[in-house]
């Protein structure tokens, strides 16, 4: 058993190990933060360890955690991640529409322009769909889009074959950019 295998059963087992598990973990989920956030606009002001800072308080607060094994806990990262960037991207959107109200002038305004936090959370939405649709290939959607995973990282986490994770990406692309045509005509 690897040592964060370890120090992940200490965890669950109420063992407070969780300090000494951070220091374990940290470089890989900066890594995967990073490349996370490498995907995002420019003008991002979440900066990869403020993101990894965040997801790191929902995995260890308040409550009880345990995970299985250390594909497990990182998945798990994923999905905090993912919730965060998505958390982000609707507050934006609340703003931008209506929650810090100024006139303008509508003839200055491309109405077509959609923004990465729009997007974000038309892609999220599309993912909750496929939750309900195919589980599996959402999870290899979470793991791939928002963990930052190679495929051959998503076969070994989901313990099937990489042949078998090309199939749900192609498909889950597939479905996913459908539903986000039919959310927003292009």
């Amino acid at each position: 058993m690897s040592e964060v295998t370890l120090m992940l059963e200490a965890v669950a087992k109420g063992r407070h190990a969780s300090e000494d598990l951070l220091p374990l973990v940290y470089a890989e989920l900066r890594c995967l933060a990073a490349v996370r956030m490498a995907q995002e606009s420019a003008g991002q002001t979440l900066q990869p360890t403020a993101l990894v800072h965040e997801a790191w308080l929902q995995l260890t607060g308040v409550g009880e955690r345990s995970w299985q094994n250390r594909a497990h806990f990182f998945g798990a990262a994923a999905d905090a991640m993912r919730r965060i960037l998505i958390d982000k991207a609707r507050r934006k959107a609340r703003i931008k529409h209506g929650g810090g109200q100024f006139r303008v002038d509508l003839a200055d305004l491309d109405l077509a322009e959609t923004t990465p936090d729009d997007n974000m959370v038309l892609i999220n939405e599309a993912l909750q769909q496929l939750e309900q649709a195919d589980p599996e290939q959402a999870r290899v959607v979470v793991l791939k889009f928002f963990g930052g995973l190679t495929n051959q990282e998503v076969a070994d986490t989901l313990g099937v074959g990489e042949r078998t994770v090309d199939r749900q990406w192609a498909c889950a692309k597939a479905r996913l950019f459908q539903w986000i045509r039919q959310a927003r005509p292009m």
